[in-house]
């Protein structure tokens, strides 16, 4: 008999996607020690850009925080639409580009790289990067290896991002079934998502935001108000100010939503999903104040998880902002003035609010490609 211990066993646990990342690169290390970086970039078709999702280096990474649009990469542009791989094994040819990403890769002392662009199902989601410390290193010894591993690490990738879009899906089947109206539309849904990355870009050095948990909380945030389909109608579209008694019954949306989060998570099997708490303090908490005159625990300051906080301020705004059969679109100087006037002490997170309105252009461009016009 002769026993055999599996050099990737690890990969079969519950590890978080970054561990396993990391924990691939420990086995390419034991053979190809030069490369010192993996990092993966996930694609969105809305916004048509490339933005940073994880990475394997635990000292650091030389690009977090970032998007770019496909046709401003004309390299990545290049391979998207070839769907090949791409070697350069020696940097120093992008010396004098002028993109913040090729400039900060250059900055960190890579010299080599190797692109892998990623698919599931003949479906482009984003690529692979690897980088070296050691010029003429991606050859027919490593290239053959570093692709196995980049199916792998893909694999993981998809399967990871695949049971969040199962959950999100289920939900949003909830949604439809219960004859779900609302004037949550297509577009308020889809800005305030975007608003919510916004932020938590703006904020993430401070409260050690990764990327990973900008996504995870992008792709959530359209699920905040799920419970509201438990609402009834008198009262969710009541044009007039709710009773004490009305509001109550609003109010339960919040529990209601973290209730039907729960059944769904123990029906498709994935409780032990690494970013359900982020889903579920969204949809539970996103109401809560700083002032712990919110709902539904009265939660005040940091006992509130940074996420409700986002959450809140993204979907204030956009509220704000938008045109509801009750009310006009309110300008931008106003919707500032409100938050701003609501920020502190009050019931909005400060340094949320200043992110989202001291980056109004970024407001802006979100607000354009995501315009009720494009959902009409």
């Amino acid at each position: 008999m002769y026993t055999h211990q599996d050099t990737l066993e690890k990969l079969n646990t519950q590890l978080p996607l970054k561990e396993k990342l990391e924990y691939i690169h420990a086995n390419i290390s034991q053979q190809f020690p030069y490369i010192t970086r993996i990092a993966a970039a996930l694609y969105e078709a809305s916004t048509n850009s490339i933005k940073t999702f994880i990475h394997s280096t635990k000292n650091g990474s030389p690009l977090n925080h970032y998007e770019i649009s496909l046709d401003e990469a004309a390299s990545l542009k290049e391979m998207f639409e070839k769907g090949v791989p791409r070697v350069v094994n020696d940097l120093q040819i992008f010396k004098n580009g002028k993109k913040a990403h090729t400039q900060a890769i250059n900055n960190y002392g890579y010299v080599a790289s190797y692109t892998f662009p990623m698919y599931i199902e003949n479906s482009f989601f984003g690529f692979l990067f690897y980088n070296s410390e050691k010029t003429d290193c991606f050859d027919e010894k490593s290239l053959p290896v570093l692709d196995m591993f980049s199916h792998i690490i893909c694999l993981s990738i998809a399967t990871e991002l695949g049971k969040m879009k199962t959950l999100i899906a289920a939900v949003e089947t909830a949604k439809g079934m219960a004859n779900f109206r609302d004037d949550e539309t297509g577009g308020h849904l889809n800005r305030m998502a975007h608003y919510a990355q916004l932020i938590a870009r703006k904020i993430a050095d401070k409260y050690a935001l990764s990327d990973e948990y900008i996504e995870n909380l992008f792709l959530y945030a359209p699920l905040h108000d799920i419970g509201k389909i438990a609402t009834p109608d008198k009262i969710l579209f009541k044009p007039d100010k709710l009773t004490i008694k009305e509001f109550e019954v609003m109010k339960k949306h919040t529990l209601i939503g973290a209730e039907i989060i729960d059944n769904i998570l123990d029906n498709f099997g994935s409780a032990k999903l690494s970013s359900v708490e982020i889903l579920k303090n969204i949809a539970l908490l996103h109401h809560e104040t700083l002032n712990g005159s919110g709902y539904p625990y009265g939660l005040k300051k940091e006992n509130i998880p940074i996420e409700a906080r986002i959450i809140a301020v993204a979907d204030i705004f956009d509220a704000l902002t938008s045109r509801r059969p009750y009310k006009e679109a309110w300008s931008h100087h106003d919707a500032i003035n409100m938050l701003k006037s609501l920020a502190g002490v009050k019931q909005l997170d400060p340094d949320c609010v200043q992110a989202l309105t001291s980056n109004i252009n970024d407001v802006k461009k979100i607000q354009q490609l995501f315009s009720e016009k494009n959902y009409d």
